[in-house]
C-alpha cells in the first residue's frame, strides 16, 4: 500500500497500550460486530434495504461518490489520541481508519445523511471497553454500546503467523470490516439484526453471518475507493482475500464443523464478499440478506 496517499483527518486513535487505560469493566465477552430467509426476518431486511435506498436512490448515489475523493478536509477532533510520530504501528491503524472515515463520509454527505465518527482504542493484553471487557484472545471488534473499535495490534502477528496471511492490506481489511460493523450501527441495522437474534435464536447464527459478510463487502468498498486513489500495489487485493479467507469459520473451526455453529461466514463466503465489494465498489451490492442462507 502507497500510505501517503490516504487522505487524513485529525484524531481517530485511542492508545491505552503500556497500561494506560487497561482495567477491566464487568464480567461480559464483547459482543462482537466481527437456508432462505424467515418470516420474522422480514422486518430486518426491509429497514436494510431501505437504508440502502437512501444510498443508492436518485443521484448522486454511492456509485458515483467513489469519483469524488477531492475536497474531504480535515474532520474534527473525536477525543482520540495522538499516536507517537515514531509509533509505525499506530501510525499505520491511524491513516488507514483515516481514510476509510473519509470515504465513508462522503458517502453518506452526498445521500444527505451524517456520518459520525468512530476511534480505535488500541490495547495490548486487555482494556475494557463499553461492551465488558476485552482482550487480545477475543480479537478486533467493534462495540455498538461505545461506538469504539477495539484491537490489540497483536493480532496482526497472529494473522501473519498462525493463519498465513501476512501483509498491510491484510491489517487495512481488519481495520475496515469493523468501521463497516460501525457504519451498520449507524443505519440501524445491527440494532434490528441483535433484536432479531434474541427474539429468534433458532436463526440467530445466521443472522451474525449475514452481518459479518455484509461488514466484509464493506470494507471491500472502501478497498475499491483506497485502489482508484492509486493506494493499492500489486498484490494487495490477494492479501486482503487471503486474510479475509483465513479468518474463515471452517479455517478456524475446522471443515467438520457443523455450519449451524458458525457466526461469521466460511472462507469461501468471506472472501467473496469481499471481492464483491472490491469489484463492484458500491454498498448497494452488500445486501446479504435478500439472498437464500444456502447461496450466500
Amino acid at each position: 500500500m502507497r500510505l501517503k496517499r490516504l487522505r487524513r483527518r485529525r484524531g481517530g486513535v485511542i492508545d491505552r497500550r503500556g497500561g494506560f487505560g487497561g482495567g477491566l469493566r464487568g464480567a461480559g465477552v464483547p459482543v462482537s460486530v466481527g437456508g432462505g430467509i424467515s418470516i420474522v426476518a422480514i422486518v430486518v431486511i426491509a429497514l436494510i434495504l431501505g437504508a440502502m435506498w437512501l444510498f443508492g436512490g436518485g443521484g448522486g448515489g454511492l456509485g458515483d461518490v467513489l469519483d469524488d475523493f477531492e475536497g474531504a478536509g480535515p474532520a474534527s477532533g473525536d477525543g482520540g489520541a495522538q499516536v507517537d510520530p515514531d509509533d509505525r504501528m499506530g501510525q499505520f491503524v491511524d491513516a488507514v481508519l483515516d481514510d476509510v472515515q473519509v470515504t465513508w463520509s462522503n458517502m453518506f454527505r452526498r445521500a444527505g445523511l451524517n456520518y459520525e465518527s468512530t476511534n480505535v482504542v488500541l490495547f495490548d493484553g486487555q482494556t475494557s471497553s463499553g461492551c465488558g471487557a476485552a482482550s487480545s484472545s477475543t480479537g478486533p471488534f467493534y462495540c455498538p454500546a461505545d461506538r469504539l473499535i477495539y484491537l490489540d495490534t497483536d493480532f496482526f502477528r497472529v494473522l501473519e503467523q498462525r493463519f498465513g496471511a501476512p501483509g498491510d492490506f491484510a491489517q487495512a481489511y481488519v481495520i475496515a470490516h469493523e468501521v463497516g460493523h460501525h457504519v451498520q450501527n449507524l443505519l440501524g441495522t445491527e440494532a434490528a439484526v441483535r433484536r432479531e437474534m434474541r427474539e429468534n435464536r433458532d436463526i440467530a447464527n445466521e443472522l451474525s453471518v449475514r452481518l459479518e459478510l455484509q461488514a466484509d463487502c464493506f470494507a471491500g468498498v472502501w478497498g475499491r475507493a483506497a485502489q482508484s486513489q492509486g493506494v493499492l500495489q500489486p498484490g494487495d487485493i490477494e492479501e486482503g482475500l487471503r486474510a479475509a479467507s483465513a479468518i474463515g469459520d471452517d479455517r478456524i473451526l475446522g471443515r467438520r464443523a457443523d455450519r449451524d455453529s458458525f457466526t461469521h461466514g466460511t472462507a469461501e463466503q468471506r472472501s467473496t464478499w469481499l471481492r464483491t465489494g472490491i469489484q463492484i465498489g458500491n454498498p448497494d451490492a452488500c445486501d446479504t440478506f435478500s439472498i437464500p442462507y444456502s447461496e450466500l
